[in-house]
């Protein structure tokens, strides 16, 4: 476990200096606490960029079935999208963590999980961003392609969803944000990200205040260095679309 680590590597730590400095910011805690701190920030990371990857699969198929004529298709995809968006991402890791065993018989682990929960969270919310994507795009465009002798699915392939994507860039930035300040939801099934890595931390030194300025520092820069790369990839593609 992280506190057993914790506990190995800063054995010298004194849990109880800390009580008694109650008015004063211990740097030291931190500088001991920062490689912890990191491994949970990767392990947020992780199931950050694993959950809108899996997300962006889902997204796209959900947002084409939402826009299928066939009933059999728009009807279960709206109904994905409308459960999840309407739920809780707590209530959500809650029900496939503690809920789905006891369905499928046996225990599932806390990282898959997480990934799973995160992931239809994800690809609900990235469903609708898609679809405003597509829907965005004019119906000349549709036409033209159709008019050329491509089939729908090779129209919404080559000159639909490349335009569309461009769009919804700056969505999917933020929906990647999101979920990476939401992840911290999965430390209440025992996950050590970076919140469950703090908590573990602040239960061995009492370092409240250090170590949850440090958590949200590091999650502040997390999320600041993602908005400047989705800045810049939108940029980067205004210019090639403007040549």
């Amino acid at each position: 476990a992280a506190s057993d680590v914790y506990k190995r590597q800063h054995s010298f730590i004194n849990p109880h200096s800390y009580t008694t400095k109650a008015m004063e910011f211990d740097f030291s805690l931190i500088i001991h606490s920062i490689p912890l701190l990191l491994r949970g920030a990767g392990l947020t990371l992780e199931i950050t960029a694993l959950a809108v990857g899996l997300g962006l699969l889902i997204g796209l198929v959900a947002s084409l079935a939402q826009l299928s004529k066939s009933p059999l298709l728009r009807l279960p995809a709206k109904i994905y999208v409308d459960c999840i968006r309407g739920t809780p991402l707590l209530i959500q890791i809650f029900i496939i963590y503690f809920a789905l065993p006891n369905i499928i018989g046996h225990r599932i682990d806390p990282f898959i999980a997480a990934v799973t929960a995160c992931s239809l969270n994800s690809g609900a919310y990235i469903a609708e961003i898609f679809r405003g994507g597509i829907q965005s795009i004019s119906q000349g465009q549709f036409r033209a392609g159709l008019s050329l002798g491509m089939t729908y699915g090779q129209t919404m392939r080559y000159i639909v969803l490349p335009q569309a994507f461009k769009r919804i860039i700056p969505p999917l930035g933020n929906e990647f944000i999101a979920m990476l300040k939401d992840s911290s939801l999965v430390s209440v099934i025992g996950f050590e990200e970076l919140t469950r890595s703090g908590q573990l931390i602040i239960a061995e030194t009492y370092g409240t205040l250090e170590i949850w300025t440090c958590v949200a520092i590091i999650y502040l820069t997390l999320t600041l260095t993602i908005s400047r790369f989705v800045a810049a990839l939108e940029k980067r593609f205004r210019k090639s679309d403007d040549r």
